[in-house]
């Protein structure tokens, strides 16, 4: 369920400026992105999970707090970010 180390890395060297630049907002929100489809996926088939829909709302909340913070710190970056995963904003 949780991210590989191959599809993680690949995100990172995506959205970052290198392979270690896992901290830089883009990255976060892009990892965040990646696990929230895998977890919707799971909570189509699993409707009765309900400790699953809890993290999966997290998740949402966590990437929606860090879209605020990127929107606010750096709207070009925010804008092009929003642009290329594909999110309604």
């Amino acid at each position: 369920m949780a991210l590989t180390k191959e599809d993680a890395a690949s995100t990172i060297v995506k959205f970052g400026k290198n392979e270690k630049d896992t901290g830089a907002p883009e990255v976060q929100i892009a990892l965040l992105t990646k696990r929230i489809s895998q977890l919707t996926e799971h909570c189509k088939q699993f409707k009765k999970d309900k400790s699953g829909q809890r993290g999966l709302l997290i998740l949402v909340g966590k990437r929606r707090r860090m879209l605020k913070y990127l929107q606010r710190v750096g709207l070009e970056k925010y804008r092009s970010l929003i642009k290329e995963l594909g999110l309604r904003k």
